[in-house]
């Protein structure tokens, strides 16, 4: 009875009212509000004044802006190619049982429940070229030479960025993976194996395959959480010196509360939003498309 009551349509929706309230309160509403201000020259205080496009133009001729777009996009492209399938790889390591299993998976997934304002703190007195821990140990063994600016400066902040990053939420996306694995039958391993196939062939021919919907899930959490970093950058360097180690989430963040520039820093979130949509919408289509071509033949 308590099912065929919950399985009325009336009662399905009035049950998702208040998840799709907050959802339109605290992510649509801000979305079109964000778009709003965009337009208009607001300081914060007093009625926007609109306009138009002028933001856009001066946006796409500021020069810090398209510093922050390159970082983001390196930090992106960085995070794509070493998360993936590093995280796939190491819940392939955790997969099968062993002694210390299950410590092992929860220092993977431990740094992920700290704070980025604590991660980026932790990883200053690592990274820092004046008083970090990986100078002062180059320095040690006589590799002076070695030494660099790893953040603050003009070339390696943001793959460093990108390292803090990805150590962050190695364990997250890797337990993602291995809730999927844990999906597949045991039986259709065991029926390759018979078939003489090996664990590279398993992993490429059942494992891959089934886990389509999972890796497009990771793909778009990634894209989506590449263009998001804020309190990692902001605490390893602040975007200095001069704004050469700021990203789109950072510079916005500055334009809009430190330079109290509210329209045009909403343009920064309007462009950094329509680039993160359409790296996800794009990957999507494409994996539909595959997916569909394979079907048909």
């Amino acid at each position: 009875v308590l099912m065929h009551w919950l399985s009325k349509r009336r009662i399905m929706v009035l049950m998702i009212l208040p998840t799709l309230a907050l959802y339109l309160l605290f992510i649509i509403i801000p979305v079109f509000v964000t778009i709003f201000y965009s337009f208009t020259k607001f300081s914060g205080i007093g009625s926007p004044e609109f306009l138009g496009f002028t933001n856009y133009t001066n946006l796409f001729q500021d020069k810090f802006f398209f510093i922050a777009l390159k970082n983001s996009v390196i930090i992106l492209l960085c995070t794509v190619v070493v998360l993936i399938p590093g995280s796939f790889g190491l819940a392939l390591l955790l997969e099968k049982p062993f002694r210390g299993n299950n410590l092992i998976k929860a220092m993977d997934f431990s740094p992920n429940v700290i704070a980025p304002i604590l991660v980026g703190l932790m990883w200053v007195f690592i990274l820092d070229p004046h008083m970090g821990l990986v100078n002062a140990f180059l320095q040690q063994i006589g590799l002076e030479s070695w030494q660099q600016e790893w953040i603050g400066g003009q070339t390696l902040t943001p793959y460093c960025v990108a390292l803090v990053y990805i150590w962050q939420v190695l364990g997250f996306y890797a337990t993602i993976f291995l809730a999927g694995l844990k999906t597949i039958s045991p039986d259709i391993y065991e029926a390759s194996q018979i078939d003489g196939a090996n664990r590279r062939q398993q992993v490429l021919f059942i494992s891959l395959p089934m886990l389509k919907e999972t890796i497009t899930i990771i793909c778009v959490l990634v894209i989506t959480g590449g263009f998001k970093i804020f309190e990692t950058v902001q605490q390893l360097t602040n975007g200095g010196p001069n704004h050469f180690s700021e990203v789109l989430v950072t510079y916005m963040y500055y334009t809009t509360f430190t330079s109290n520039r509210y329209g045009y820093g909403m343009s920064i979130a309007t462009v950094t939003f329509l680039f993160s949509m359409i790296c996800s919408v794009v990957y999507l289509r494409n994996t539909s498309t595959k997916i569909k071509r394979k079907g048909s033949n």
